[in-house]
């Protein structure tokens, strides 16, 4: 299959482009397309023959269930055959944006999409390609990250195209995405609600509207939030996550990045950019400043898959402060780290 590249400028959106990626929607084919997060894979959501091919280009489980994307809040009353005033109120304030809600389905929903779960996931993207393209596809759109299952997500259209290229119809390139990790996952069929997934909203920021939030930390039978496998967002190298702090930390990945590199492996080590002068003598890439989780968000994957191009073996990653955006950066560092 040839993929075809559409590149469209987020800040001046040609209509015409979108309706040709639109066009391929309403077919039954895939179109990669940016996010806020990361690059979505869609597909009409209202297609299960279309949803089921995401699953077999990613070779993501069934067990998984996707994300529905939508356009306008009133679609959520399709979606869901009930639709509580707490999401309605968490929509209201952070969509569109990188939150999810749990909701109960109606019978729109097919199976497919929520993994034979009594539950839907939604969002509204804050992204202006994304956007149109569902209201000019009209239809409300599943799209899992737009890589091979377990990857580190794409932030950028090349990312896409190095795990999918040759086999989705199209892939629009809007650029790099702002938040650089997936969106927060929260359920709120469950009182108090409950976080499923950290991502691109706080838990800080949603208890000033919820007031209380339960936060999973164990996997639940069935997955009822995507992202929830033990093992996920891996690169090919081995990733060790070192989560001692200050000084600890420090001599900690020096000590694991000496003891491989003297084994013949070729060892790349992820620091805070406070740190990068601490490890002279050992190759090292930069996220960010720990004080900036903002940046460190959105430079995540894209590290993570640099090191995969220069085909290092073994990564050192340095772990970051567990609140705001750090709580989404450490579980998928965590579930990167886990032995494949």
């Amino acid at each position: 299959m040839n993929t075809k590249i559409l590149k469209i400028n987020p800040e001046k959106i040609d209509l015409n482009k979108i309706k040709l990626a639109a066009e391929e929607i309403k077919k039954g084919n895939l179109v990669a397309f940016p996010t806020e997060t990361v690059y979505g894979l869609g597909a009409d959501a209202y297609n299960k023959e279309a949803v089921a091919k995401i699953f077999k280009v990613k070779g993501r489980p069934f067990n998984d269930p996707l994300i529905v994307h939508i356009a306008e809040i009133e679609e959520l009353h399709r979606l869901s055959k009930r639709v509580p005033a707490m999401a309605l109120q968490l929509a209201k304030t952070f969509w569109p944006g990188p939150l999810t809600l749990v909701l109960k389905k109606s019978e729109l929903v097919s199976d497919i999409i929520t993994a034979s779960l009594d539950t839907v996931a939604v969002r509204m993207p804050d992204d202006n390609i994304a956007l149109n393209l569902i209201r000019i596809a009209q239809t409300p759109i599943v799209a899992p990250s737009a890589n091979l299952f377990g990857r580190p997500s794409p932030t950028n259209a090349q990312h896409v195209e190095d795990d999918l290229g040759g086999k989705i119809e199209m892939i629009i390139d809007g650029g790099k995405t702002r938040v650089g990790v997936e969106s927060t996952v929260l359920d709120v069929t469950v009182k108090p609600v409950q976080v499923l997934r950290a991502g691109g909203v706080s838990v800080e920021q949603l208890m000033k509207v919820t007031g209380k939030a339960k936060v999973s930390k164990e996997l639940e039978r069935g997955f009822r939030s995507p992202g929830r496998l033990n093992s996920h967002y891996s690169p090919q190298a081995r990733l060790i996550l070192v989560e001692e702090k200050g000084d600890v930390q420090v001599e900690e990945v020096r000590r694991l990045a000496s003891k491989y590199k003297a084994q013949g492996l070729k060892v790349g080590i992820m620091a805070k950019e406070e740190n990068q002068n601490k490890y002279n003598g050992f190759e090292v890439k930069v996220i960010g400043k720990g004080t900036e989780l903002e940046i460190c968000a959105a430079n995540l994957f894209s590290t993570l898959r640099s090191f995969d191009k220069e085909r290092f073996e073994i990564i050192i990653a340095e772990g970051l402060e567990e609140h705001d955006l750090g709580l989404a950066i450490m579980e998928r560092l965590r579930k990167a780290a886990v032995p494949k």
